[in-house]
């Protein structure tokens, strides 16, 4: 597959001098050659986004949203065909791949209330014959940087709220997984936009860059590593820019004696090895609680060992392979970090072998057990299938260790106690809470939260704090004097 840039509504070849395989992890063959672009692609892009966005703006919100209804009806058509380009890619399971669409489609289908959603305010007579009103106006060229583990759903955190509320919209895909969107945008062309209105640019550092720099580009987006997400927000905020980037995790799942145990067996399995552990979302470490301790170690090391690992694509597969070798590398030596530093490892998933896969990057599920507090691998984000679990006495202790962390994406509760649940949500610092629930991702009416080095900026992903990120308030304050009206 060649891949190509989408620019003013023509597919381009990148104005790139180096390219990256695109490889399928499960199987380390190539499926196409990424380009690394330039900035001067951005420009390309940020020109015709800039050039279409007079009109766009102008054209009526109610017209926009019927661009998305379109859209939607076309992922909705071929959303098989994009989970098989996400797990060939991406690693994940189709099953894991599909989901991914889904919330992909949940978020056009709300951005699509935009008539509503955008609406303003309006009080009349704060002053004999004056009226202040409050509304929403498009920030102008928007750009999101996508990272490689949701290929097909980041943008989309993004994307349709920006375009329904009259901005136009230049997508950056990762390097590793560009060949998800080149498909979707094959989509967005048999939409119809306007040219200029949406937007592709492939490419690595260059091409971030430059459009962080570049003066024409309003707002930014991200979503990666903590490091990036860094680097990301001062230097686009250094540039005047709008900027929500969303950094790394290390979220914690706390398990009360008191819990149905199966059920969080069962849930926190599919939350720490799900995606291989490449999620933002993904349980890093387990706290058991008194008695706790025994049970759900047991059935924990039970459940990963048992896991079925493969290629997304067959029958029965529970998890796949991570990204790259890089990453298998990088997990493997965490995992030997763990081990040096003092953990236990009940279930060891290095050094695995899938048959008829032997190129495959792949990294079992594993288990770390009682590892030491403060230790580097208790505080690491790994990003991988392991699960590390760590043991104290009380509910306040568990908290305590759930807030020491740098990071506060996520936090979840194992119990069946209303008083113990209350107290988690209150007192943990986290801005997705989960009770009963491992992966709490938020639906696309609610925003995607994070706290702490989790998450740099104001506004998040989705729902009303897309809306709010990708406009700008104007408050207008008028007079209009009843003898005025007289006279005409």
């Amino acid at each position: 597959m060649e891949i190509l840039n989408y620019i003013n509504g023509e597919w381009i070849k990148p104005d790139a001098k180096e390219y990256l395989d695109v490889i399928n992890p499960a199987t380390g063959a190539a499926l196409a050659k990424a380009p690394l672009g330039s900035k001067a692609d951005v420009a390309a892009a940020a020109k015709a986004a800039g050039a279409a966005f007079p009109a766009w703006r102008q054209t009526p919100v109610q017209d926009r949203v019927q661009y998305l209804f379109k859209l939607r009806d076309l992922l909705k058509a071929n959303h098989d065909e994009i989970a098989r380009i996400i797990t060939d890619e991406c690693g994940k399971t189709f099953g894991e791949s599909k989901g991914e669409m889904v919330r992909a489609i949940e978020n056009v289908e709300v951005a699509c209330g935009m008539p509503h959603l955008m609406k303003g305010e309006l009080v009349e007579d704060i002053a004999p014959g004056i009226d202040e009103l409050m509304i929403r106006q498009p920030v102008g060229v928007c750009a999101t940087i996508a990272p490689f583990n949701f290929p097909g759903m980041i943008a989309f955190w993004y994307l349709p709220y920006a375009i329904a509320a009259g901005n136009t919209y230049i997508v950056k895909p990762s390097e590793k997984v560009p060949m998800t969107m080149q498909f979707i945008f094959k989509l967005i062309e048999q939409v119809g936009f306007p040219k200029g209105v949406v937007n592709l640019v492939n490419g690595a550092k260059e091409v971030v860059d430059g459009i962080l720099e570049h003066p024409a580009i309003r707002a930014i987006t991200f979503v990666g590593s903590t490091n990036v997400a860094k680097y990301i927000y001062a230097t686009a905020a250094a540039h005047g820019k709008r900027v929500q980037a969303q950094g790394g995790a290390k979220n914690p799942v706390i398990v009360l004696p008191d819990a149905d145990m199966e059920m969080a067996t069962k849930i926190v399995a599919d939350s720490a090895f799900g995606c291989a552990g490449q999620r933002c979302l993904a349980v890093s470490f387990a706290v058991t609680v008194a008695e706790a301790h025994n049970t759900f170690t047991e059935l924990i090391c039970e459940a990963a060992s048992t896991r079925v690992v493969g290629y997304g694509l067959d029958s029965g597969v529970q998890m796949g392979p991570v990204i790259s070798a890089a990453s298998k590398a990088r997990v493997e030596q965490l995992i030997g970090l763990g081990v040096q530093e003092g953990a236990a490892i009940p279930v060891d998933g290095r050094g695995a072998s899938v048959k008829g896969y032997e190129g495959g990057y792949f990294v079992r599920p594993t288990i770390l057990a009682d590892v030491p507090r403060g230790s580097e691998i208790a505080k690491t984000e790994i990003f991988g299938p392991v699960l590390s679990l760590m043991h104290v006495n009380t509910v306040e202790e568990a908290i305590e260790l759930a807030n020491s962390g740098q990071y506060g994406n996520q936090a979840s509760l194992f119990t069946t106690s209303g008083n113990a649940a209350r107290r988690f949500r209150y007192e943990v610092q986290a801005g997705n809470i989960g009770i009963n629930i491992g992966v709490a991702a938020p639906m696309a009416f609610f925003p995607f939260s994070g706290w702490k080095d989790s998450f740099f900026g104001d506004m998040h992903g989705q729902s009303m704090d897309a809306v709010e990120f990708f406009t700008q308030k104007k408050v207008v304050v008028e007079r209009w004097p009843k003898e005025w009206s007289r006279k005409f």
